[in-house]
């Protein structure tokens, strides 16, 4: 009798690690969620794309594009950054400009097949020097109520240029909103003493963590600060933790784990690091694999029939218009 639930015991371990899932606590329940990745890739700069994996670990294309960006001069589309709202529509930001653009772009979606009307997101007019707005990120207060949006910005001369080129001095900013309609006026949101862009924001049990990298020229990497409330003030910045070279990071919750996923830009290929603490930091980029391609955006776990109509629409033709 042991050994015939041995036998049971060793059959559910093979299928759970050949259904994709380096544990089974790593696991997201593949009969109720998954975990989908905005995407975007450089060689077009212009639509939405989505990964989705079951495991946080292995991820996998989801055919086709789902949104064409058309706001700003620019009409570019990059950095997607995707959140789920508490009443189950998705909010989208993204980079809608390299350069001169002083907003980001902006659409909602049930489904994220059927798209709102895209509209542009001016944030930095009240600062009419300001270079660029970067890489949005989205975060849900739950306290207040309301949506965090954190994004880089230069304006020339704010700050020290350091080794910095004068129009590539980032410092994080933010606004809020409960509605996407009304905005508050930007604010600055991280100022360490280095140029900063890529801000992800998570909640790690009573604390706050922010994600970012150190766009200083001697570093290029990856650092984390901490704090007691989505809006700061961030305090014990930490050590770089990931190689030169990385940017692009977002963080997902898989099992007992943070995987904090990067872009490692220069030998064209995204990794990952795995912590529970925020301060001990184990690489396992050899343990992740993404599509070839695959540019940052944003790691969530969605239920399962989200994933489903988006791959059963995944070769049908773009669609706008909620």
């Amino acid at each position: 009798m042991r050994k015939k639930i041995s036998l049971i015991a060793c059959a559910l371990a093979f299928t759970i690690l050949a259904g994709g899932c380096s544990t089974k606590s790593a696991c997201a329940d593949k009969s109720n969620s998954a975990y989908i990745f905005t995407s975007f890739h450089d060689a077009d700069q212009k639509f939405l794309r989505f990964l989705y994996s079951y495991d946080g670990y292995h991820w996998t294309n989801a055919p086709g594009t789902f949104l064409e960006a058309n706001v700003s001069t620019n009409k570019q589309f990059r950095d997607p950054s995707i959140l789920r709202a508490p009443d189950g529509t998705f909010h989208l930001v993204w980079t809608a400009g390299w350069h001169g653009d002083q907003g980001f772009g902006y659409a909602s979606s049930r489904d994220l097949i059927h798209w709102s009307e895209q509209k542009f997101v001016p944030v930095m007019t009240n600062e009419p020097t300001t270079v660029n707005v970067w890489a949005p990120e989205l975060f849900y207060d739950d306290n207040e109520k309301q949506f965090v949006i954190v994004w880089a910005s230069t304006i020339p001369g704010r700050f020290p240029d350091k080794l910095e080129k004068h129009d590539n001095n980032q410092r994080l900013y933010f606004t809020t909103t409960t509605d996407f309609t009304n905005f508050a006026p930007e604010k600055l949101f991280f100022d360490a003493g280095y140029s900063a862009i890529d801000g992800f924001i998570l909640k790690d049990g009573k604390q706050y963590v922010l994600v970012n990298k150190d766009n200083s020229r001697t570093n290029l990497n990856l650092r984390v600060a901490f704090a007691q409330t989505p809006l700061g003030p961030w305090q014990n910045v930490s050590a770089p933790f990931t190689q030169k070279f990385t940017e692009g990071p977002c963080a997902l919750k898989v099992g007992a784990d943070w995987l904090i996923y990067f872009d490692a830009y220069r030998e064209k290929i995204f990794g990952a690091v795995k912590t529970r603490d925020f301060k001990i930091f184990t690489d396992i980029t050899k343990e992740v694999s993404f599509p070839e391609g695959h540019k940052h955006g944003t790691a969530i776990q969605v239920p399962r029939k989200i994933l489903d109509g988006l791959l059963k629409n995944s070769d049908s033709t773009l669609k706008t218009n909620l």
